[in-house]
């Protein structure tokens, strides 16, 4: 039998993930990773690049050992990652520099190129579908103003998963689905667009060869099979960015297909022609697909995946072991306990992520809003129904946003990733977005969506689009209910004007912004 590998380098873990030629899931080993700020410097997030290829090569040798198989029978291995993380590299193809998604150290670049270039933003959006929020742009310029000696001897830029594949196999490249999260990039032609860092008198020959997303781009390196145990005779396949890898991962590969996403952060996603022009208000980001003459409008919701994380560890230690006790997941436990909440959640309404603004983003303080002393009302149930309904209410004005620019009618959305194991949550989202909510069989579609890339790029597929719609089976379908809709509607409504009066207190300095875009 032979093999494909997915690697998955998220936000918050790192996965490797075995399947079958026939797309089945054999094993899997993942390892939680975290992205610490640098010292002295305010919103950073630094990639630690010497440990994270540790927990890389841990993945790769457990999920062999698990799946009890020859490295030798893994034909090809590719790999997705989180979108925006850079990797900058000297000429002899070291790692100088790298930082992960949300890192926001350039507020200073992006006010000074705003104020000195009032309209670059703009023009660079029309081309990219990018703002300086997650950029590179303004993080290289940040390494010339603050580390001049690191930024003389930038030779190449990556993104993350291009960085594992080059760990793999020597060869540095990228493809036009993560390389355009970088914003030097042509939506349109699927290039670098070479001018943007010339007109910042940056360095504008930095960039790797393009390659999409299932080309071959080598084989293992022997020093690389040394350190993963993975076979030299394995193929190295070009992967792609998390979300739009997912999609293929989740059959959403035609015109006018939705999904979401719900995992660390939640992406909500619509596919649009190639020639859709972006948005005067730039409120939404636009992304090349891993299919040709698609593009994607997305929404980002921030860290609603790891909202609910640090929910479960700082207060569900009574329901961890409650769990374990009966050998059910602990999210589980949790929904079930939530399940006789009514909508509204008594009243609660959670302060986390707002809805996506992308030229001006930035988040209220984390908190919960009109909480109770009354522990029948307000309680470990409720506070956890509060935060699938919040991640459901941001979603649906994140669509709502994309609809207004694209006229899309959404009838039905496919959703998968962690969240979408949860019951409850499914029926949830159904209800606040009234729409028909799908659910893959496979529901970790980024693997799944690698696993496919790999394939094409061994020769067992002819390529991604036909094989997704080939291979994405569902597992469950959950309607709307219309009584409860109806009451979202509202809910949805009260929750937008709510958000606005937090904002006024950051805006005060009153209180302190979950995240902030550079420049802002």
């Amino acid at each position: 039998m032979k093999y494909l590998m997915a690697i998955d380098a998220g936000t918050g873990s790192v996965r490797a993930v075995i399947f079958d030629k026939n797309l089945n899931q054999i094993s899997i080993h993942s390892e939680e990773w975290v992205h610490k700020s640098q010292k002295n410097v305010p919103n950073s997030m630094s990639f630690d690049y010497k440990k994270n290829w540790q927990l890389t090569v841990k993945c790769i040798k457990k999920s062999i050992s698990k799946a009890n198989i020859s490295s030798k029978d893994i034909i090809s291995v590719s790999a997705s990652s989180m979108r925006e993380g850079i990797v900058l590299y000297d000429k002899n193809n070291k790692e100088i520099f790298a930082v992960a998604n949300v890192d926001a150290r350039s507020s200073k670049e992006v006010k000074y190129i705003n104020k000195k270039y009032p309209k670059l933003e703009k023009e660079f959006y029309k081309k990219s579908g990018q703002t300086f929020a997650l950029g590179a742009i303004p993080r290289i310029m940040w390494l010339k103003n603050n580390k001049p000696k690191i930024y003389k001897k930038v030779a190449k830029i990556s993104m993350i998963s291009d960085w594992i594949l080059f760990k793999l196999c020597g060869v540095i490249a990228s493809d036009p689905s993560n390389a355009a999260t970088s914003g030097i990039f042509n939506l349109k032609k699927r290039k670098w667009q070479k001018s943007m860092l010339l007109k910042l008198n940056l360095k504008n020959d930095i960039f790797p060869k393009i390659l999409e997303t299932g080309s071959l781009i080598a084989n293992v390196s022997k020093e690389s099979s040394n350190t993963t145990s993975l076979s030299s005779n394995t193929k190295v396949v070009m992967g792609a960015g998390d979300v739009q890898i997912a999609c293929a991962g989740l059959g959403v590969v035609g015109l006018n297909e939705v999904a979401i996403l719900g995992g660390s952060f939640w992406q909500q996603i619509v596919n649009i022609d190639v020639n859709t022009k972006t948005p005067k208000d730039m409120n939404v980001r636009i992304n090349p697909h891993v299919v040709n003459n698609i593009s994607q409008a997305e929404s980002i919701s921030f860290f609603s995946g790891l909202v609910m994380r640090w929910f479960r560890d700082s207060f569900c230690a009574l329901e961890k072991l409650q769990a374990k006790k009966q050998n059910i997941d602990v999210y589980e436990l949790l929904e079930q306990k939530a399940s006789s909440v009514p909508i509204g959640s008594n009243g609660i309404v959670p302060i986390f992520s707002d809805s996506m603004k992308y030229k001006k983003w930035y988040h209220a303080s984390p908190s919960f809003i009109n909480l109770s002393i009354d522990s029948d009302v307000c309680n470990i149930a409720s506070m956890f129904k509060s935060l699938q309904e919040n991640a459901c209410i941001v979603s649906a004005i994140n669509l709502q946003k994309i609809q207004k620019f694209t006229n899309t009618k959404i009838d039905s959305v496919i959703f998968a990733s962690g969240a979408s194991k949860g019951k409850l949550w499914c029926q949830t989202l159904a209800d606040v977005l009234n729409c028909t909510v799908k659910v893959p069989k496979i529901k970790e579609a980024t693997s799944l969506g690698v696993a496919i890339s790999a394939g094409v790029g061994a020769g067992l597929f002819e390529d991604i689009a036909s094989t997704a719609k080939k291979y994405v089976e569902f597992e469950s379908i959950y309607t709307p209910n219309i009584k409860n809709s109806k009451k979202y509607k509202k809910q949805i409504k009260l929750w937008q004007k709510i958000y606005d009066e937090q904002l006024k207190l950051v805006d005060k300095n009153l209180t302190t912004s979950m995240w902030k875009a550079p420049g802002l």
